[in-house]
């Protein structure tokens, strides 16, 4: 079985594991996990779920998003970015395939406020639009 590809992330858990002074079966019972399986993610053979490094996060009392971050599943951002898309990974109410779609909005969002902020002519308007007419439509007509 070869490595996966997630970073440093097995190498750390092992490194905040040892600073804890735990040994892997005191984690992997903390964390509700088994002891092969935790061996196999700080070994890099497995990536973990992010439920699952959100409960050794808790078991070695430390930031989940820092284990997200290492794990591959967030980029390094501002952190209020990196809470908002480390609540999303956490929730336990919703699925993974749920949550993957809730940061792929929430990254379009992002995207498409900053693209106006750059096109913001720095008066609240958009470039190119007129201020009299509001949003670009037409004040005079109405639509019932």
């Amino acid at each position: 079985m070869g490595t996966l590809n997630v970073g440093n992330l097995g190498e750390y858990l092992r490194d905040q594991r040892r600073q804890a002074q735990l040994s892997l079966r005191q984690l992997a019972d903390a964390a509700g996990v088994s002891n092969p399986y935790l061996s196999q993610i700080e070994r890099g053979l497995r990536k973990p779920s992010a439920d699952i490094l959100q409960q050794l996060a808790k078991a070695l009392r430390i930031s989940a998003e820092t284990l997200y971050v290492r794990a591959g599943m967030l980029d390094e951002r501002e952190p209020d970015e990196v809470e908002t898309r480390a609540a999303i990974l956490a929730d336990p109410s919703i699925n993974e395939r749920q949550k993957q779609v809730l940061l792929q909005i929430y990254e379009s969002f992002r995207k498409e406020n900053a693209f106006e902020a750059m096109t913001d002519d720095g008066d609240g308007t958009a470039r190119g639009s007129d201020p009299a007419r509001g949003n670009g439509t037409d004040p005079t007509t109405t639509t019932n």
